[in-house]
């Protein structure tokens, strides 16, 4: 299959779901005209004036809108960001145990947005990317943790559906139910996959996509960079990362 047609299916399934944008201007509720204010009562003696239109008032300012709980959501207390400390978290995995990111201190870790649901989550584990690349660095030592984001109701979301996926695709490491997306929103996830991966220290030293093929097939002898790859071996030999933030390509996450 070359690149073209692999892209097709994809391009299809990535528009199947990604919500689509709207289009409206934001929903400000349109100013109405005040009531027409009341003539001046004529002057004594004088006929009082007749024909002349009423005098209407100047549009009304509309009511500032009141904050929304969506709108605090999208605004993390605390943002990832690359160099930086990675923001902690605990959040139950399917069994119901609860996993905190600071039990891992000391550890390299990989986090790796999830949704089963998504053909190109499915595409990177079962050839992409992710396809045995999680074990082999789990057996050095790296914890590897995927966290699904998705709100209940949506695609991919709730236990079940992971679980079977999990099964499917021979994932040996924990799925993290973020079902608020506090977790998601606060390390920048837009789109599954998204990788990121923080040093023993507990810095952020990567984000991104897993590897360079934005979802597609390579041509034969085209050069795949695998991102994560580069940035675990590039820590292992100590030395700085030298592609720590790249664009994720997938499925948006559903928040």
């Amino acid at each position: 299959m070359n690149k073209r047609m692999a892209l097709i299916p994809l391009a299809a399934a990535l528009a199947a779901c990604t919500p689509s944008g709207d289009t409206t201007a934001p929903g400000t509720p349109a100013a109405t005209g005040a009531p027409a204010a009341p003539g001046a009562p004529a002057a004594p003696g004088t006929p009082a004036a007749t024909g002349a239109p009423a005098a209407t008032g100047a549009p009304a300012a509309p009511a500032p809108r009141p904050a929304t709980a969506d709108a605090a959501k999208a605004a993390p207390a605390v943002q990832a960001k690359i160099g930086q400390p990675a923001p902690d978290f605990a959040l139950p995995d399917l069994d119901g145990t609860i996993v905190k990111l600071a039990d891992h201190k000391g550890k390299t870790v990989v986090l790796e947005w999830f949704n089963p649901g998504c053909p190109f989550v499915q595409l990177s584990h079962r050839q992409g990317g992710l396809k045995d690349v999680p074990a082999q660095h789990i057996a050095k030592g790296v914890v590897w943790l995927a966290i699904n984001s998705g709100a209940p109701g949506k695609q991919g979301a709730g236990k079940e559906v992971n679980e079977k996926a999990k099964g499917e695709l021979g994932m040996s490491y924990p799925i993290l139910l973020d079902e608020k997306g506090d977790v998601g929103r606060a390390y920048g996830a837009e789109r599954t996959p998204h990788m990121v991966v923080i040093d023993p220290k507990g810095t952020l030293i990567y984000a991104g996509a897993i590897d360079s093929t934005k979802g597609g097939e390579p041509e034969p002898g085209e050069q795949v960079t695998n991102y994560v790859d580069a940035a675990l071996a590039e820590l292992a030999a100590g030395k700085p990362v030298s592609t720590p933030e790249t664009e994720a390509f997938g499925c948006t996450v559903k928040y």
